[in-house]
């Protein structure tokens, strides 16, 4: 078959589903993310079979798994999708004030409350009828598929080393500080190395599984081990199991100062020489010049901004 016969029975639909079935690698969840029923798509499976002339998908025992040929094809697939989207896509205009398009940011738990609270209440006077969805970030989500699929538009992380086939730009510094209960020994008189050192400390479980945070990179570097008596799910319950305890808990300032409103908690200034925690957002090159993205990404750093000129008390 030639090259020009296979460009005609390629059409974007086949591309489309050929870019989803090596993403999900599950014909049923294909079918549910187009609204289409299982054999319709089991028979486009069978269609870019027999135009590319490679099985694509192959099962094993832990299920299909893509062959090293579809794996080649995969990025031009999406490379040409891209094309098509920009080819065919209309003059580019958004008005917040009518606008009523759905905006997913993926954000994780230990950023300061007060920040995704800004967030929300920008939205709702600039643009009221705008949906938005936070979606919560974990070891097993990969936020990077789901950008350059479209599942999300910006993510927000701290990671010190952020994918560099992404957009970045800053939203935010923030201090490290030490979060322990108001009747803490260590409350009133400061936190030593050696207090640090000899302290039980309570600590979320990681974000990622590839990546090591802020925090545990200095200590890594400093070749200090902390005592990690408590482990817990989540950092927004890391703060409400330090009452009546010794437990420390190493967060950012913004975070904790939330919370040292609303419990008995005290602030005490980190003894070792950690740098600030720095949260960007990131978005993939599919949306960089979407009108829409571009206003959604200047309000983040916008509230970015307007937080960080606020020194929470100590």
């Amino acid at each position: 078959m030639t090259a020009q016969r296979h460009t005609e029975l390629l059409d974007t639909y086949l591309l489309n589903v050929f870019c989803l079935l090596l993403a999900e690698r599950n014909v049923s969840r294909v079918a549910l993310k187009l609204n289409q029923s299982q054999p319709t798509v089991s028979v486009a499976l069978r269609r870019l079979r027999g135009i590319l002339g490679d099985p694509l998908l192959v099962r094993e025992k832990s299920g299909m798994v893509p062959t090293e040929r579809a794996l080649k094809l995969l990025p031009h697939a999406r490379a040409a999708l891209a094309q098509i989207d920009s080819m065919l896509s209309q003059p580019d205009t958004f008005d917040p004030a009518t606008t009523r398009q759905p905006f997913r940011i993926g954000s994780p738990d230990y950023l300061a409350p007060v920040y995704m609270s800004s967030v929300c209440a920008r939205v709702r006077r600039e643009a009221p009828d705008a949906q938005v969805t936070v979606h919560a970030l974990g070891p097993d989500f990969d936020f990077e598929r789901s950008l350059a699929e479209g599942d999300l538009d910006v993510v927000i992380g701290n990671w010190p080393a952020p994918p560099d086939r992404m957009h970045m730009s800053i939203l935010l510094e923030d201090e490290i500080v030490c979060l322990v209960a108001a009747d803490h020994p260590l409350a009133a008189g400061g936190m030593t190395l050696a207090d640090y050192r000899q302290a039980v400390h309570v600590v979320p479980l990681p974000y990622s599984m590839t990546q090591r945070g802020v925090i545990d990179g200095v200590l890594a570097s400093e070749r200090l081990e902390r005592d990690e008596r408590l482990v817990v799910q989540s950092f927004n319950l890391a703060p409400y199991v330090l009452p009546g305890t010794d437990l420390v808990f190493t967060t950012s300032r913004h975070f904790a100062a939330f919370y040292a409103k609303l419990l008995p908690l005290a602030i005490v200034p980190a003894p070792l020489p950690f740098p600030s925690m720095r949260f960007y957002q990131l978005w993939h090159e599919r949306n960089h010049q979407s009108q829409a993205h571009r206003w959604l990404r200047r309000l983040l750093g916008d509230c970015g901004r307007e937080l960080s000129q606020i020194r929470p008390p100590a």
